[in-house]
């Protein structure tokens, strides 16, 4: 399937391509560029599904501290991503599930840290959502994520 191409230079100029990866990152004309996220992005190739990743280690132990959590979770998404021989510059999807919102922003400052020094600077489209509870009681974030490498 071919995507639609954009109807005017400015919106086309507002998508920028990823040479290794093959997707887009699109920004609708007269937004701002958001930070540590994408808007959406347009891919297209063989799709990676991570399930919900928890940060514990190989042992099953979790980290009270939660931006120690978070590092974890994201080292975990990322050993699976490359188990399909993709890395974080094909995630184009992640979604945060945290069951405190309060103790994630106390940790925006580390959690972007430990965001860059594990997925480097690229940010797909993310959401987070705060939820009750996650399936693993001392789970404080999971993350889904989805990849894709080019065809």
């Amino acid at each position: 399937m071919e995507a639609r191409k954009p109807e005017s230079a400015k919106t086309q100029d507002a998508m920028r391509e990823r040479p290794r990866t093959g997707h887009r990152v699109l920004l609708p004309a007269g937004w701002p560029r958001p930070k540590g996220y994408a808007n959406g992005v347009l891919a297209e190739g063989r799709m990676i599904f991570v399930a919900g990743q928890v940060g514990w280690d190989l042992e099953g132990r979790f980290s009270s501290d939660f931006a120690t959590q978070f590092r974890q979770t994201l080292e975990n998404t990322l050993a699976v991503l490359r188990a399909g021989g993709a890395g974080p510059e094909h995630v184009v999807r992640m979604t945060w599930f945290i069951t405190d919102l309060e103790r994630y922003r106390a940790v925006l400052d580390d959690i972007g840290r430990h965001y860059r020094e594990v997925m480097g600077r690229h940010y797909p489209a993310m959401a987070v959502v705060e939820v009750s509870g996650l399936v693993e009681p001392q789970a404080m974030i999971e993350i889904e994520t989805t990849a894709v490498l080019p065809a």
